[in-house]
């Protein structure tokens, strides 16, 4: 085998390891970066939920102190 085939072999076989390195790593970037939105949207679900419940706890209360107590706005009438 001359030089200029063995070097142009080993060329083309560290090129096409450095291939298959770069697009492994480029995938598992891509999978991490895909795991991170899940994870993401997992939470604002949950923030969600949360809010949510706090909105509805408020809105009970609301409905409990306007049982019992009389409710006026800042105009002196009384809110229904």
């Amino acid at each position: 085998m001359s030089t200029a085939a063995k070097l142009t072999l080993a060329g083309t076989t560290a090129s096409a390891i450095g291939i298959v390195v770069l697009v492994h790593f480029q995938q598992q970037a891509e999978k991490a970066a895909m795991h991170a939105g899940v994870v993401r949207d997992v939470e604002q679900q949950r923030l969600k939920r949360e809010r949510q419940a706090d909105f509805d706890m408020q809105r009970r209360l609301e409905e409990e102190y306007r049982k019992v107590q009389s409710v006026t706005d800042g105009a002196g009438k009384t809110a229904q």
